[in-house]
């Protein structure tokens, strides 16, 4: 299962695809951290980057889910002994890919986008959002793959309006009814982030989990 997921990662670099979402984090973060954020905000400005993110996480995700042609995944599933481990082996190479780019997000905000470290405590905060962005972005992106949804623009269109979905219910009182973006965010700009971490990584840690089965139970017999 590890040889496969290592197959599919380099053959989703090899295909150049890589470059896809690795350019869209680039000028995303360009953006994001374009102006160093004063001392006291760190937190918003790494909770900021995570969250905004995700969708490119997703979009990663489905690029390299979808590097492997059809018959070639059925061959797969043989050869690393059935569809489960064949399944595992792509969802653990999606989220190697994620947590590449979530990791290279997290780095580029401490070096460019704060003025001074941020405490321990907002630091560890921001590495579990990273690591949750990752998450959220595998899900959302295995659930849009090409296995999953046949078609080209609708698979674009439901990722896009997946992560709107998540922004919008987010802001309401519902929020625990998605993985709760906006939550986040509103708890690093009041200050709050320490004390609410523990709730709301809870709800998008179930949220990611519940994702990952759902594709899981999506993939059985295809």
């Amino acid at each position: 299962m590890i040889a496969l997921a290592t197959f599919r990662l380099a053959a989703y670099v090899r295909s150049h695809r890589v470059y896809q979402a690795f350019l869209l984090a680039l000028a995303m973060l360009a953006i994001i951290h374009g102006n160093r954020a004063p001392r006291g905000a760190e937190a918003s400005v790494l909770t900021d980057g995570a969250i905004l993110l995700i969708p490119i996480l997703a979009w990663a995700a489905r690029s390299l889910l979808d590097t492997e042609p059809d018959r070639q995944r059925e061959m797969s599933a043989i050869q690393v002994g059935g569809r489960a481990r064949e399944v595992a082996a792509g969802l653990l190479a999606a989220f190697a890919a994620c947590a590449a780019f979530s990791g290279l997000g997290l780095a580029l905000a401490l070096l460019l986008g704060v003025t001074g470290t941020p405490p321990s405590g907002v630091l560890g905060a921001a590495l579990v959002l990273h690591v949750l962005a990752a998450l959220a972005g595998t899900a959302l992106g295995a659930l849009t793959s090409r296995v999953i949804l046949p078609s080209p623009a609708v698979s674009i269109m439901l990722l896009l309006l997946g992560f709107l979905a998540m922004l919008l219910i987010s802001a309401s009182p519902l929020y625990w009814l998605t993985v709760p973006l906006i939550a986040w965010m509103k708890a690093a700009n009041a200050g709050e982030l320490l004390g609410q971490a523990p709730q709301l990584a809870a709800i998008s840690l179930a949220w990611c989990v519940a994702g990952l089965v759902a594709y899981v139970w999506l993939r059985r017999g295809r």
